[in-house]
Order: C-alpha cells, then sequence, then structure tokens
C-alpha cells in the first residue's frame, strides 16, 4: 500500500500581481528582442516601425511596473511555506530589488534618448508622451549609453532569475515558482 503525501502549502501571491508579472515578462521580452533587432537594421525604413512598437513595449513596461509596486504595496507578498536560507533570501531580495530598478530606468532612459534627441515616444502611436526634458544632443548620447546598459543588465538579471527559477523547480523541486504560476490557487496545491 502506498502513502500519498499530503498537499503542500503554497502561499501564492495576489492574482493581479500574478498576471503583472507574465504580463511584464512578456512586454520586456518583446521590447529586449525588438530592441536587438533595431540594432542590427540599418537606419530608416523597418528599424524605424521595430523602434516605434519597441518604445510603445517601453512605455508599457513603465506603466506596468507603476502599476505593479503599487499592488505589491497594498497586497504584499505572501509569506513563504518552505524555509528559505539567509543566502537564497538575501539573494532573492537583492535580485528583485535590481530588477525593479532596471525596470524603472531602462524605459525612462529610452524615453530621454528619444524626447532628449528631438524623436516623439508614444503609446503605439494612440498617444504622444510629453516632452518632459529638452532637446540636447548630449543627453541623449550619455542616455542612450545608459539604455544600452540597463537593457544588457536587464537582460542578465532576467537571465539569473530564470536560473533561479530552474533551481526551484528541478533541483529543490519546492514550491517557491507556484507562488508566481498564473494558477495558482491561493492557498493549497496537491503534489
Amino acid at each position: 500500500m502506498q502513502m500519498s503525501r499530503p498537499p503542500r502549502v503554497v502561499e501564492a501571491y495576489n492574482p493581479v500581481l500574478r498576471t503583472l508579472h507574465w504580463l511584464m515578462a512578456a512586454v520586456i521580452f518583446a521590447a529586449l528582442g525588438l530592441g536587438v533587432w533595431a540594432t542590427q537594421l540599418p537606419r530608416g525604413g523597418l528599424r524605424s516601425e521595430v523602434l516605434f512598437v519597441h518604445k510603445s513595449f517601453g512605455v508599457t513596461a513603465l506603466a506596468l511596473i507603476v502599476l505593479r509596486v503599487v499592488v505589491r504595496l497594498v497586497s504584499g507578498a505572501p509569506p513563504s511555506a518552505v524555509p528559505l536560507g539567509r543566502l537564497v533570501v538575501a539573494a532573492s531580495g537583492s535580485t528583485h530589488l535590481l530588477l525593479y530598478a532596471l525596470m524603472f530606468a531602462t524605459p525612462l532612459t529610452g524615453y530621454v534618448t528619444s524626447i532628449a534627441g528631438g524623436h516623439e515616444v508614444s503609446f503605439f502611436g494612440l498617444l504622444a508622451l510629453p516632452a518632459l526634458v529638452p532637446e540636447d544632443k548630449a543627453l541623449s548620447e550619455a542616455a542612450s549609453q545608459a539604455h544600452f546598459v540597463f537593457a544588457w543588465a536587464i537582460g542578465i538579471v532576467l537571465a539569473l532569475h530564470l536560473a533561479a527559477v530552474f533551481w526551484h523547480v528541478q533541483v529543490k523541486r519546492d514550491t517557491v515558482f507556484a507562488r508566481m504560476w498564473p494558477a495558482a490557487g491561493p492557498t493549497r496545491a496537491a503534489r
């Protein structure tokens, strides 16, 4: 007779926060891919169209991160049902803090690059963002360099984030990933 394991407790994040997490993941990966593609294209034509969509995804990412921070402050984070060591908690906390900072800094430097360079930034052509910085070639160049560094940094931090997900799912086999999975139940998940 085989004994069945009791269900493991999974304290899931707020459903709105989980939705924002996965929506942001899609938007950020799309924006990164479009940004890399645009750098490979000659000026004008297709490059301009790709950058238009890239900028629109950047505007979307910035709006979503603001909303995500508000929801996170209101709803908080659920307690972990799995005991995590101090090193894991410190690594997770610092990585998430860096990721949040980059999710703000990357689109903001993209915005400054465009506006200071004399280019409009809009949300898919539906809404033009106001020019909050003056047209300034030196500022545009500095912001462009920062945008490039932040884009690479966010890619590296996302790779670390995905490696941690793999570690929790495949190595530790704990419920940490289930806390953010869209289909996670509010409190319990059977294993």
